[in-house]
């Protein structure tokens, strides 16, 4: 029997006409039959991992003054001969936990609490330093992340904070670039797996293959919302373009390419409103639990139904795992320990208040 939510292949409107739950169904259901397996998924470890760098404080007794011409040279003098401090800051404090295959995590913390930098850590993109000290593992699947540093993008999709683009190129310009240079090939590699089910099953998944080679950009469009602005450049502060609520969402949609098994996302709702963000999450958590992916997501602020759309919670508070474990029983653990959460307060604002000098209320 056909099913109703059978998506067409013959275009990206086409494939996306019930939905990208209904999608990525299809596609697990087509590539599992042809592989005989189950998808590629990971599994990220990390075990102790702490973070700190030596920081230079010069101490600056100079008085407010004036900013005249003989004063900026003054205090230009000055600062080469002021005394200078080097200060060890602690941004990670052995942080441990697990991200799991078909799991969407969220990953909590109030700014400073060092979530960026545990996602840039496990994408492999936290920057070396002299001054910079990291200790501790991270595994993929069990291999250590510096025998990885060369295979890591193709496993990973790391979606930052900042919007870095072509700012001439329009919106659908800059998905195709992306999909020709990380998708393309290796759905075409990806071609040669899929021959360990019957004809049918084989013949079907190529199928599927070829329209997601042919339509994945705009199946992208759709998918965020894009539709209206595919045609605008996306801009930058010397070009004027789409929103910068479209720009995230391109910054999103660029990293939907490739045969990527983990996607690590840093503070995607920046410019997102609240209806935006719920429909890119819920997308996500489509992609963990259809395609099997390890979906990881730092937050600041999210909505309650934003919240609930999670699997599993990581709060960081000043470098520190306050708690890792399931959403659903996170609440609970804390009240445990005597803290309440009042009648009509966000679930998410009480816990980002857990730490901090708003603990008391509590």
């Amino acid at each position: 029997m056909v099913s109703e939510n059978k998506p067409g292949l013959e275009s990206g409107a086409a494939l996306m006409a019930h939905g990208p739950q209904a999608l990525h169904d299809h596609i697990a259901t087509r590539f599992e039959a042809a592989m005989g397996r189950s998808l590629p998924q990971t599994e990220i470890r990390f075990s102790n991992l702490s973070i700190s760098a030596d920081i230079v404080v010069a101490d600056d007794d100079t008085t407010h003054e004036l900013p005249t011409l003989w004063n900026s040279i003054k205090k230009k003098t000055t600062a080469f001969s002021s005394k200078k401090n080097v200060v060890r800051k602690e941004i990670l404090k052995n942080v441990s936990g697990v991200f799991k295959p078909g799991t969407i995590t969220l990953v909590l913390g109030q700014p400073g609490s060092g979530k960026s930098s545990l996602m840039k850590i496990l994408s492999g993109r936290f920057p070396k330093d002299k001054n910079v000290t990291v200790e501790g593992a991270v595994t993929y699947n069990g291999e250590l992340l510096e025998n990885l540093s060369k295979r890591l993008p193709q496993l990973v999709s790391y979606v930052p904070q900042r919007d870095k683009h072509f700012p001439l190129l329009t919106v659908k310009e800059t998905l195709e670039f992306a999909h020709e240079f990380a998708g393309k090939k290796l759905i075409h590699e990806g071609e040669q797996r899929l021959t360990k089910g019957s004809v049918e099953e084989n013949m079907n998944a190529l199928n599927v293959s070829k329209a997601l080679s042919d339509h994945y950009p705009d199946v992208v469009i759709r998918q965020l919302g894009l539709e209206n602005c595919q045609d605008t450049i996306v801009g930058d502060v010397m070009h004027r373009g789409v929103s910068g609520g479209e720009r995230k969402r391109v910054t999103t949609g660029e990293m939907e390419f490739g045969t990527k098994t983990v996607v690590l996302m840093d503070e995607i709702s920046t410019g997102l409103d609240s209806a935006a963000t719920f429909d890119i999450i819920n997308m996500q958590r489509s992609v963990a639990t259809k395609l099997n992916k390890t979906v990881v997501i730092a937050l600041l602020q999210p909505a309650p139904e934003v919240f609930d759309l999670f699997d599993d919670v990581l709060i960081l508070n000043e470098g520190e795992v306050m708690y890792h474990g399931p959403r659903e029983e996170v609440e609970s653990y804390f009240a445990s320990m005597g803290f309440v959460r009042p009648p009509g307060r966000d679930l998410a604002d009480y816990l980002l208040d857990l730490g901090t000098k708003q603990q008391r209320q509590y």
